[in-house]
């Protein structure tokens, strides 16, 4: 089992403020990692080919919304790094795949803190937050609200 790195501390859960946001990332979408990461887990014509993808209704070769998912851990776990980790995530809720993502978008994230709840039982609390992707033209192109879970007492 490995270990999380001694130098990159745990966020604690009374650091967060209701209304609090965030912002971090810069992802550069390449059209080579939209076709590997579809040949491997979303083989679909408009996420594989550029001339068949060019009839669909996107208009052009787009990154599967998992990846797009992908991207954004990404994003997430660089953020952590610099600034502080979590416990984990008991997963989220309302995913959307609002715009396509084409190759040269720069896609950032956005993390809006919606809900404070700590645990009764245990010394742990409940962030919920609303993350919402961009591209380089400030358009959303995904979002979905996220729970993360902190220590509390720290």
């Amino acid at each position: 089992m490995q270990t999380p790195p001694d130098n990159i501390p745990f966020i604690p859960f009374e650091s967060f403020e209701i209304g609090q946001v965030q912002n971090f990332g810069a992802y550069a979408v390449t059209r080579d990692e939209i076709i590997e990461f579809a040949s491997k887990y979303d083989a679909q014509f408009f996420h594989l080919d550029d001339e068949l993808a060019k009839a669909s209704l996107f208009g052009g070769l787009c990154a599967s919304g998992w990846h797009t998912c992908a991207m954004t851990m990404s994003m997430m776990v660089e953020n952590m790094e610099a600034h502080g980790r979590s416990l984990g995530s008991p997963g989220l809720d309302a995913l959307r795949w609002i715009k396509p993502v084409f190759p040269g978008d720069i896609l950032s994230v956005e993390m809006e803190v919606l809900e404070l709840r700590a645990s009764e039982s245990r010394p742990i609390g409940f962030v919920t937050s609303r993350v919402t992707v961009s591209n380089q033209k400030d358009e959303p192109v995904m979002s979905f609200v996220s729970k993360g879970i902190f220590p509390r007492g720290g």
